[in-house]
């Protein structure tokens, strides 16, 4: 595999690219290049691959458990998580006393996994379950009491909630005074106090040791099924019907723990690893419509789970009917299947037309007062779905490279009310930060993780709010570089990108949040022709030199800015272009694709 340079030394040299056209900083992703070599000599890997494994900062020992993850080196005890011995133990009673158990889920991908793998595994022991799924809009986010009290009327004995109830105080203390047994499945930041349960079982509890907080709730919530299931089969339930196989679940994992951006290291990587695998059999039917209205025709990878699949799981509680997503997982109907996953497709185009007017919006707030700037970004805005508010923050967050949050006003009894989403960048905890102002009394209600939050807001605190977070951010952004940088792994010829090379890379994988996917530059390339996909999507063919090898390339969302301009200049500029490799599979021919993220002129490095 000729790679133009191997030493680091030369890659730093190269990556003198202060300012991209994307406004970027181009860097190394660090790693010890003599581990590297060790790692390819040791294992007979491609030395790129060592230094890409070194990056990633892997030892020699423990690359080959890395390359070939298993589940029996990696699954802990369940009843390391603190309370999972009384979650299992209520569950089991339940199950053996034929009570109707409820189950409240969030109504994201992690929520709607969460929901239809415990549904599916109760309803293989033999339990009644009955499912309910929050409307965004008139319930918003977590338990509230007038849900669980229509769950209790239906005849549940106990509510388990999946991808909430952490912060849920006031819900969860009215159901433990009117009698309902509440079960707490979660990873949420909590607070020392928690609500009154019967248990809570979160990772992310402040007395939880068992080292699993980077857990997606859909991770916990089979580590409940796998408690579960020893209980049960010491208890003799299994004597008159089969033991189900859990593993036949893992699907449903992957796709909660990819779409949930938790690190994909340790027990999440072995969790998508294995998750993958079970896809590829196709024995899911709402995952197998799922992917036939989105054309899937390849192999499904990380990639298609949180690009692909996950935004249309998504799309019912964004902008349509919140249990459609659960109810598509949950189903063996492969009609139903079919029904459910083309409206979720139509959802899904709907999503994108109404956070496409929704981030113009915001955007144009945010330029006209010079808001973007500060400590964070804040854009808010009457009839603004709330639904695609944690998208919109999202591509501001990436635009202006700091934290930044959407509010969408509706009307309440004293003034308008506003529901929140943030997401933030690395080194910045904007979940603690909410869950402070909300304890400062500034908001209704609130909560998340370090990289995202929700939370509720009344139009009257908004400036208190604003100037709370822009202290506490600005606390924290003290001697940060808020230049947003781009990890490079490497630089590659074109004759390098090659068939070959994406298999040994897709060794590597599960790709995504703790584990990048590799990044490389194709340096000094012209753009031979390039014409405009979809909406603003820039397709691009890529040449260098006098050579023949041409290499096909695309950049997403890219039309309206320096870099589709770049791009669209064909026998313009020579570039450095920055990218992931791709498959890419057309009329039975396969070859390689260049997804690109950034480029800068070849003067610049």
């Amino acid at each position: 595999m000729a790679l133009l340079a191997e030493q680091a030394a030369a890659i730093s040299a190269f990556l003198g690219v202060e300012r991209s056209l994307g406004g970027k900083r181009w860097r190394q992703r660090s790693g010890d290049d003599r581990m590297g070599l060790a790692i390819s000599q040791r294992l007979g890997l491609p030395e790129v691959v060592g230094r890409i494994l070194a990056a990633r900062g892997l030892e020699p020992d423990a690359v080959e458990r890395h390359l070939a993850p298993t589940l029996r080196d990696s699954l802990p005890d369940p009843s390391r998580l603190q309370d999972m011995d009384r979650a299992v133990a209520r569950l089991v009673r339940a199950i053996e006393c034929d009570e109707l158990i409820a189950i409240f889920g969030d109504y994201d991908v992690d929520g709607a996994t969460s929901s239809a793998l415990l549904s599916r595994f109760l309803a293989a022991v033999g339990a009644r379950t009955r499912v309910h799924i929050p409307d965004r809009r008139t319930e918003g986010y977590g338990p509230n009491i007038a849900a669980l009290l229509a769950l209790k009327a239906a005849g549940a004995g106990v509510v388990v909630t999946v991808d909430c109830g952490t912060t849920a105080h006031g819900p969860l203390g009215e159901a433990a005074a009117a009698g309902i047994d509440v079960v707490v499945i979660d990873h949420h930041a909590a607070e020392p106090q928690l609500p009154a349960a019967v248990a809570i079982v979160n990772p992310n509890r402040l007395d939880d040791d068992s080292g699993e907080g980077n857990l997606a709730a859909v991770g916990v919530t089979f580590l409940l099924i796998v408690g579960l299931n020893r209980a049960l089969k010491q208890a003799g339930w299994y004597g008159a019907r089969p033991a189900p196989d859990l593993l036949q679940w893992l699907d449903l994992v992957a796709l909660g723990t990819v779409c949930d951006v938790v690190p994909l290291t340790g027990l999440n990587r072995v969790l998508v690893a294995q998750g993958v695998k079970v896809m590829a059999a196709r024995r899911n039917p709402g995952l197998v419509a799922l992917s036939d209205v989105a054309n899937v025709a390849e192999r499904l990878d990380a990639y298609h789970l949180g690009y692909v699949l996950g935004p249309r799981v998504n799309a019912g509680g964004r902008v349509g009917r919140a249990d459609l997503g659960c109810r598509l997982l949950a189903t063996d109907d492969p009609i139903e299947a079919r029904r459910l996953a083309a409206e979720l497709e139509q959802f899904n185009a709907e999503r994108k037309e109404i956070e496409g007017l929704v981030q113009a919006a915001a955007i144009e707030l945010i330029e006209s007062t010079d808001a973007g700037t500060g400590a964070w970004v804040l854009a808010h805005g009457a009839d603004w779905h709330p639904g695609v508010i944690g998208i919109v923050a999202g591509r501001l967050k990436e635009r202006y490279n700091r934290p930044a949050c959407v509010v969408a006003w509706e009307a309440g009894p004293d003034g308008r009310i506003g529901k929140g989403s943030g997401r933030s960048v690395p080194g910045i905890d904007l979940g603690a930060a909410v869950i402070a102002a909300r304890q400062a009394g500034l908001l209704i209600g609130g909560g998340g993780h370090r990289m995202a939050a929700g939370f509720t807001v009344a139009e009257a605190r908004l400036s208190e709010f604003q100037a709370f977070m822009a202290a506490r951010l600005g606390g924290e952004q003290v001697g940060m570089d808020l230049t947003p940088e781009l990890g490079i792994d490497g630089l590659l010829s074109l004759p390098a990108a090659t068939n070959a090379l994406l298999d040994v890379l897709a060794g590597l994988g599960p790709y995504g949040a703790g584990n990048a996917e590799p990044r490389f530059v194709l340096p000094r390339v012209r753009v031979i022709r390039a014409d405009v996909v979809g909406q603003n999507h820039v397709r691009c063919i890529l040449a260098a030199g006098t050579g023949p090898e041409r290499v096909k390339a695309i950049a997403f969302r890219a039309l309206e800015t320096e870099l589709g301009a770049a791009l669209l200049q064909t026998g313009g500029a020579t570039l450095h272009i920055a990218g992931h490799l791709r498959l890419d599979s057309w009329q039975g021919r396969t070859g390689v694709q260049m997804m690109i993220d950034d480029a800068a002129p070849a003067h610049a490095g």
